[in-house]
This record gives C-alpha cells, structure tokens and sequence, in this order.
C-alpha cells in the first residue's frame, strides 16, 4: 500500500481516472498535460481552461480524497517545494526522525520500500513498449543524464552498447550537446535521466530532440521531471531515503530490468555481439585468467 504523504496528485488522477465522469476526464487531462502547473489557477480559471463548470473541479477534488479544491492544491504546493529540496533542507528534515533503529536497517526498509512502490505503479503495457523502442536497431539510441545521475545514464550505456550497436553516451559538458544532436534524426531515441532540482540543460536538451522528431523515454522521481512534457515514455521511480540525498536504487533497479528485456528480445543479435566482444576481450588481455 502506497503511503498517502509521497503519492502525487497525479498519481491520483491516473490511479481513478477509469472511475470519473466525461466531465471530470476532460478536466483531468487538462491538469496532466503540463502538471502542476495547469493545476495551480483559481477554481474558475482551471474550469474554464478544461471548458467544465467549476463544481466539476471541486468534485473531482474530492474523488481524489481530498477535502475540497484548496486542500488538493496544497498537496500539489507541498509537491513543488519537494522537488526544490537541496541536501542541506534534506538532512534538516532528518533531525525529527526516529532514530532508534540503525540506519542500515531504515536505509534498507526505505530502498525496498521505493523499489515496491515503482513497481506497483509501473504500467506493464508502457514498459513493454518501450522495450521495443529499445529494441529497434534500425535507429540510433543515445543517453543523457544529470550531475548525479549521469552514472546511471553510464550504467544503461555500457549495457546497451553491448546489446545493440549505434548507442551514444551524451557527455556531461552542455556546451558540447549541439555536436550530438546535430546527428540525431527522426525515429532516433534519447533516453533522459533527471530527478529532483531538475537541470535546465537536459530540459533544453530534450526539447531539441523532441522537435528533430526523437522518441525521448524519461526515467525520473515520483514528482517528474519538466523533461516529461517532450516525452512518450515516462518512468516514475521513488527516490526518497533517510538521507541528505535521493535514493537512486529504484531507478537503477528499472535500468536492469529493461537491459534484460531488450537482451533477451534481441537475443539472437545479441549473443553474436556478445561472442565477438569476448573474443575482443581476450584479446586485449582484460580479465585475469586462472588457466
């Protein structure tokens, strides 16, 4: 069961959205087209951009779980300020915590507790989709990722390049991004990672890509990044942990998965790329052998 406190308004929306009238659909797509900010007007000026009348938005306020239309939108205020926390406001909000219990065992249930919640929202239709976006060879695959999440951008690279050929590590330095999206072409995928503090260089980025007609697949936190706007495939991992900063193991975790899935849908390509490199390795000597 998904603790009340970390699920977003739009997770709400999504997870009731089979249940509302054409009304209350007309004005939930409205509020998801370019959350929160579409979600932050008055009552009038949200119902007359979704052209419902304004009961329509306090009822669906309510099917939600909230108590009216001001108490939905201080959710959607909390949510905001989370996604501006730096490690400094995070380890504050630490110092009430309980600490009675070690913190390898409060990391640990907060780590697993994340990867159970990604997982019980994860849409196995969306994430089938994406394998094979993954898995179309006859288009170049590129990845970027941010300050710390770079590394995990890496990781799925290494893998990738592995897989499949025509795989591309975006490098870090923004001013040298032009140089990889002058090669990026339509059907061609940019595979972003960007979590909380959002960077304003991979939103850049994205919107390039997206307007030179490039699937983007989006890996980010339970709030979403701005990059999710460009994007046709969306991963909402939780990050949260007993610490000044975010838990990256769940979207780690979704990186591992997915490298499996397009393994094991190439696998015949694959394996051939697979026995070529071993033999490249040996090669050049990498591995210490015992024989």
């Amino acid at each position: 069961m998904i603790k009340d406190d970390i699920v977003t308004v739009a997770d709400r929306i999504k997870e009731k959205f089979s249940q509302l009238t054409r009304a209350e659909k007309q004005l939930a797509n409205v509020m998801l087209e370019s959350y929160p900010a579409s979600s932050l007007g008055t009552v009038v000026s949200i119902s007359e951009a979704a052209k419902i009348s304004t009961p329509t938005v306090v009822r669906l306020a309510k099917k939600l779980g909230f108590t009216g239309f001001p108490d939905m939108q201080r959710s959607i205020h909390e949510e905001i300020g989370a996604t501006l926390k730096n490690p400094i406001e995070k380890r504050a909000s630490l110092l009430n915590v309980d600490q009675k219990s070690h913190l390898l065992g409060r990391f640990a249930d907060a780590v697993v507790n994340n990867i159970q919640q990604t997982v019980a929202q994860m849409d196995e239709d969306a994430f089938n989709q994406v394998v094979e976006v993954l898995s179309n060879q006859h288009h170049s695959l590129y990845m970027v990722g941010g300050r710390i999440s770079y590394s995990i951008a890496e990781y799925m690279f290494t893998h990738m390049q592995v897989i499949r050929p025509n795989v591309t590590m975006i490098e870090p330095s923004a001013n040298r991004w032009s140089h990889y999206a002058i090669n990026m072409k339509s059907g061609d995928t940019l595979v972003v990672f960007d979590i909380r503090r959002y960077e304003n260089d991979i939103l850049t980025l994205a919107e390039i890509a997206r307007s030179r007609n490039v699937n983007v697949v989006l890996f980010t936190d339970q709030w979403g990044s701005p990059v999710a706007k460009f994007a046709q495939h969306v991963f909402h991992a939780r990050i949260e942990a007993p610490s000044a900063w975010d838990s990256t193991v769940a979207i780690t975790f979704l990186v591992e998965v997915l490298v499996e899935a397009v393994q094991s849908a190439t696998w015949a390509d694959t394996s051939n790329r697979m026995k070529d490199l071993e033999v490249l390795l040996d090669r050049a000597k990498l591995f210490k052998k015992f024989v």
